[in-house]
């Protein structure tokens, strides 16, 4: 796979606050890369910075080998759709779609008919353009399953395909790369989940880079090639979303990407750790001899079983129905033990937990 940008120590300050603090990453053709952290954490400004919205303070940017930084925004192979789709209101769908190809004056395949509309015959080449333009509106319109609504008001439209419009237009001049800033927020739980899907099959569709940003975890891990899990202006993690989710590589990834129980511990060889006074085999190793660590055990990977059969016993101090499965919270001896099952259990029952050795996450111990 070709590698399409790099970003290479990436500052960005405002005001002598340091927002970006020295970002290196890769990313590659037809690649589905989501940028994932809290608020402030640096996500969108790098995106920016992409899109041409704004310069960094130090570091560099290449897109195909080239200075992305010295392209100006309208020059470069990126499109962008924002948060709230930045439509134009006192335009139907048809001229919102069509307003970035009349704006450049058609891609370059079409700059033969250019030339001859500001040279020759100028009402014959002018309908030979707005002719090309008509079919590129409708093939994107198709493509974003807007058939037909070429004549509609924006006003008139739902969140969704709102939404739609927002991407026909962005992708209607047939960018290297589509940036989306946290596009789905505006959406309700079920389009949203919808336009997850929907996306993910228009970037596999049309071979091109999405890179997204959003704090929505679910978001990145359904759509996403690559996740870049960001933090205070850092990037704490970058793999595939199963890595990101089974092999966190600090309580701060652990956390902030589903729910984790997180314990403090001691790796007391290869292959073998302990809490709570009991050793447990599992599968890291690299570790010293009697290091502190912290230990990772997410709760859909507890087993809860009868008492005095498990590794350790506590007692069910609530239980919250989250419809797919049952929050249940385990008091021991130690500590609470959160943990999700589809069985039904109850309050104040005895019960003992167990777990198989690939269940526990090692990780290096950091001070928060």
């Amino acid at each position: 796979m070709k590698k399409l940008i790099e970003i290479k120590n990436l500052t960005k300050e405002f005001s002598g606050n340091i927002v970006l603090k020295g970002i290196d990453l890769d990313i590659y053709e037809n690649e589905f890369v989501t940028l994932l952290g809290p608020s402030g954490c640096g996500k969108t400004t790098l995106l920016r910075i992409l899109g041409g919205f704004d310069y960094p303070t130090s570091g560099t940017v290449l897109f195909d080998s080239k200075d992305l930084i010295a392209i100006p925004a309208y020059e470069r192979l990126t499109n962008t759709v924002f948060q709230h789709y930045a439509l134009f209101p006192h335009m139907d769908v048809f001229d919102n779609v069509a307003y970035g190809m009349r704006l450049k004056e058609l891609p370059s395949r079409f700059s033969d008919l250019i030339h001859k509309f500001k040279k020759e015959e100028g009402y014959k080449n002018r309908k030979e353009i707005n002719g090309e333009i008509a079919k590129r509106v409708s093939e994107m319109l198709e493509l974003v399953g807007l058939k037909g609504f070429e004549n509609r008001s924006i006003d008139s439209l739902s969140g969704g395909q709102q939404q739609r419009v927002a991407i026909a237009r962005a992708l209607i001049n047939e960018p290297k790369v589509l940036l989306l800033d946290e596009s789905l927020g505006a959406l309700d739980l079920k389009l949203r989940q919808q336009m997850e899907y929907e996306l993910k099959r228009l970037q596999k569709r049309l071979g091109i880079t999405f890179i997204f940003v959003t704090h929505d975890q679910e978001e990145a891990l359904t759509m996403s090639d690559k996740v870049v899990v960001m933090n205070d202006g850092l990037i704490q993690q970058v793999g595939t979303p199963i890595d990101i989710y089974n092999e966190p590589v600090n309580r701060f990834v652990a956390r902030f990407v589903g729910k984790s129980n997180i314990i403090e511990g001691v790796m007391k060889k290869d292959l073998l750790c302990a809490f709570d006074g009991i050793d447990f085999v599992c599968v890291d190793k690299g570790f010293k001899e009697n290091e502190d660590v912290d230990i990772v055990i997410r709760p859909e990977d507890i087993d809860i079983v009868k008492e005095n059969e498990g590794f350790m016993n506590g007692v069910i101090r609530s239980i919250v129905f989250q419809g797919a499965h049952y929050e249940i919270n385990i008091e021991t001896e130690n500590r609470t033990l959160l943990c999700h099952t589809i069985y039904q259990h109850n309050v104040g029952e005895n019960v003992g937990l167990r777990w198989d050795p690939d269940d526990i996450q090692v990780m290096e111990k950091m001070e928060w």
